[in-house]
């Protein structure tokens, strides 16, 4: 090689090696924490994790090489600050935190770390955040399910089920959210008089005890809204609904599929995948305060027809033509 190659190349290598270097510290590991309260083997749960990741994937973080997730799943209350002591001992970068009750959690721990959640109800009102367009603190994410949805699943059960006189509202105990959902409910049934009894729970032996109790009299229906005890119990609730013969309406479809009678709500995979995206503007710098909260863009509604069957109920024109999916 002849001397002006020979210094011309070690000339351009040594001007690439602080691009190497920076491009080295761009790869630096992150650690991002995610925080379940579904139980580590529901199939929803999965494939909302997989929506998560093959967003960020898309994103170009990598799982070994450029980010690290620290998985943790905390489907019994009693067991969260546990969980989210053990997921806050880690370094970490941010915070994925899916429900309100999960939220909640890491706030009265940590407020100095940024957290993205995915299924909050009302995060102005539970006080996460001062608006939707400007959150202000180190919070933000995405809206999973709009209390006023509440009101909507009452009106779809009258219009299958006329009769109904009678609504309990079951949702766990101690959940902050559950006041709004509850207040939505008894707003929309008041005009037509429907009564409404609230069933906070805390496990299976609750559930069942309450909608045994509930089904004493007649004319009753189940509204079930989006929360941690009813998703953990989702079997359970839908056994016991087809027992006592009382018609109920969930929040996700995953109810109807195991036999619910119908479900109005978010595509809550859609919210997931968009939560990738917060999570890769953070990372590279941008600040949670900055990011404004945003609502779901997809829905669906859902009608078990062999159920509606089992019940004695028939599904009016009006509603199946509504409908997104109808199981038969």
């Amino acid at each position: 090689m002849r001397r002006r190659e020979f210094v011309t190349l070690l000339g351009g290598a040594a001007a690439a090696w602080p691009l190497a270097a920076r491009a080295q510290q761009a790869e630096r590991m992150r650690r991002v924490g995610v925080l379940f309260s579904t139980p580590e083997t529901d199939p929803e749960g999965k494939l909302w994790m997989a929506a998560l990741t093959n967003g960020l994937k898309e994103l170009g973080w990598v799982e070994g090489r450029n980010i690290e997730i620290a998985r943790r799943w905390a489907p019994d209350l009693d067991e969260l600050p546990a969980r989210v002591a053990e997921l806050l001992s880690l370094r970490l970068d941010l915070v994925v935190a899916e429900t309100t009750v999960v939220v909640a959690a890491v706030l009265r721990m940590r407020t100095d770390i940024p957290i993205v959640f995915i299924a909050i109800s009302d995060p102005v009102g539970l006080g996460f955040v001062a608006s939707l367009a400007h959150p202000g603190g180190n919070v933000t994410g995405f809206t999973l399910f709009d209390v006023s949805v509440t009101g909507k699943l009452l009106e779809a059960l009258k219009e299958i089920a006329p009769s109904l006189s009678r609504v309990a509202m079951i949702f766990t105990a101690g959940n902050p959210a559950g006041p709004g959902h509850l207040h939505m409910l008894e707003e929309a049934a008041r005009p037509s008089s429907v009564k409404v009894v609230a069933a906070p729970v805390r496990n299976g032996a609750d559930i069942e005890q309450a909608i045994e109790s509930f089904a004493t009299e007649p004319n009753g229906c189940l509204i079930l809204p989006p929360d941690t005890a009813n998703r953990v119990h989702r079997d359970l609730i839908v056994t016991l609904a087809a027992r006592f013969h009382l018609p109920a309406a969930y929040s996700a479809r995953s109810f109807v599929e195991n036999g619910g009678l119908m479900s109005y709500g978010p595509v809550n995979s859609d919210n997931y995948r968009r939560a990738a995206g917060y999570v890769d503007r953070i990372l590279k710098g941008e600040h949670p305060g900055d990011l404004p909260v945003q609502q779901p863009t997809k829905f669906d509604f859902a009608i078990n027809l062999k159920t509606a069957k089992a019940l004695g109920l028939t599904a009016p024109t009006s509603l199946l033509l509504r409908a997104d999916e109808v199981i038969e």
